[in-house]
């Protein structure tokens, strides 16, 4: 591929430094920053999402931070639309996109390129109607007819997944599994470095994300859960079923002490940090940029550059 179609891409676990390296880089390289977080996509969750603030971005541009409200259902779709958008403009003004975040599922489908079936919304809102009013058992019966490939594989609950095929089928007249099938061999929109960051020692990790939640605490998490509340997000919502949020909004109801939530806070960061290398370890062709105890940002530039040489960016 020409470089016009080249990005470089630094994914990893949640606090593996990739803020910091991605503004390092950018200086350097002339380069403007592609968040991938399924989280820092909402506006005023700035706090228990380490948005990077102002300082922190020491001046480059930084794209795909609060463009959603938190009551909003977004989408990987959104994304891929919203994001690619962000990288075809700063590929067409010269510069180097760099994508940042730890959403492996963001990441993929913006380097593919992927072809998601339309949506409109229309369908959707017929189609979560009926699921209240007939039951959702009578929409897996009639997706088992249009198409029982896809019905086969989804369990009867699975209200989310059988409503989307679903309305791809009436809002396209294709099935989901024909679309699917259709894009998968495609080959991807984008030629991408993807350098992933971790540590040597998992306790290392482990420790860096639980000072992490400790310095959300001192900066006002409890109040910023709060607010969101207060301004009428339901805590059902999609932003509030992320990791911090869901288990303060739980404490304010008085569901579990707040030092409970503080702890469990820590567990499920924990946790998500594992799935996240899991995810990224399967991820062919994938760079490693390991640190001992604490993100080395001189290491992580030399690194990476000596990435993008043999990569050829």
């Amino acid at each position: 591929m020409e470089n016009r179609n080249k990005l470089l891409v630094l994914c990893g676990p949640t606090a593996s430094g990739k803020t910091a390296l991605g503004v390092a880089l950018a200086h350097i390289l002339d380069g403007e920053v592609v968040s991938a977080d399924s989280m820092q996509i909402y506006r005023g969750m700035d706090i228990g999402t380490a948005k990077p603030t102002p300082a922190e971005m020491e001046g480059v541009p930084h794209h795909m931070l609060d463009v959603a409200d938190p009551g909003e259902d977004y989408s990987v779709a959104r994304y891929v639309h919203d994001a690619d958008v962000c990288v075809a403009d700063i590929l067409a003004r010269g510069k180097l996109p760099i994508v940042v975040g730890g959403t492996g599922l963001y990441i993929d489908n913006l380097v593919a390129g992927r072809d998601f079936a339309p949506f409109t919304g229309i369908w959707r809102e017929k189609l979560q109607a009926r699921a209240r009013s007939e039951g959702l058992p009578v929409l897996h019966e009639e997706l088992r007819r249009i198409d029982p490939e896809r019905a086969a594989r989804l369990h009867p609950n699975d209200e989310k997944r059988i409503l989307r095929a679903l309305e791809v089928w009436y809002e396209t007249g294709e099935t989901i599994t024909a679309h699917d099938e259709r894009t998968r061999d495609l080959p991807p929109k984008y030629d991408a470095l993807r350098v992933c960051l971790a540590f040597a020692r998992r306790e290392d990790m482990w420790a860096r994300i639980d000072r992490r939640v400790d310095l959300m605490m001192e900066q006002g998490l409890e109040n910023e859960v709060r607010s969101l509340l207060t301004s009428g997000v339901p805590p059902t919502a999609t932003a509030m079923q992320a990791i911090g949020y869901k288990e303060f909004s739980a404490a304010l109801r008085g569901e579990e002490p707040l030092a409970a939530a503080v702890e469990a806070v820590k567990l499920r960061s924990r946790q998500y940090a594992k799935r996240q290398l899991t995810w990224f370890r399967r991820t062919p062709g994938i760079r490693w940029l390991i640190w001992e105890k604490a993100p080395d940002l001189a290491l992580g530039r030399q690194k990476v550059t000596a990435y993008m040489e043999e990569f050829g960016i």
